[in-house]
């Protein structure tokens, strides 16, 4: 099993907002991929902004490439990223669970 994990910031105001849509977007679409093995959204207040981690459970690394493509280190945003959030990491860390 491999363990993928990205990071993003909000405005504190926005986390309630942010948590709703990655829920309504990118979680429900790791969770639509076959291979998915679970997905969750957790976050926390960091400074002056909230901080989010999305860490999801997969097969192997052919159920990641049906989520992401090819490039599995590039991380995926949805539309409305731009609108919530004020820092984030582009590329993303796989781990494998032994």
């Amino acid at each position: 099993m491999i363990v993928r994990m990205w990071r993003g910031w909000t405005r504190p105001e926005d986390t309630d907002a942010y948590a709703e849509y990655i829920v309504g977007t990118g979680i429900a679409a790791y969770k639509a991929t076959p291979g998915n093995q679970g997905a969750y959204l957790i976050s926390r207040p960091d400074g002056d902004r909230s901080e989010f981690l999305t860490v999801s459970f997969w097969a192997d690394h052919d159920s990641i490439v049906a989520f992401a493509g090819d490039d599995i280190e590039q991380a995926v945003f949805y539309p409305e990223d731009d609108r919530y959030l004020i820092d984030r990491e582009t590329t993303v860390r796989h781990f494998t669970v032994h």
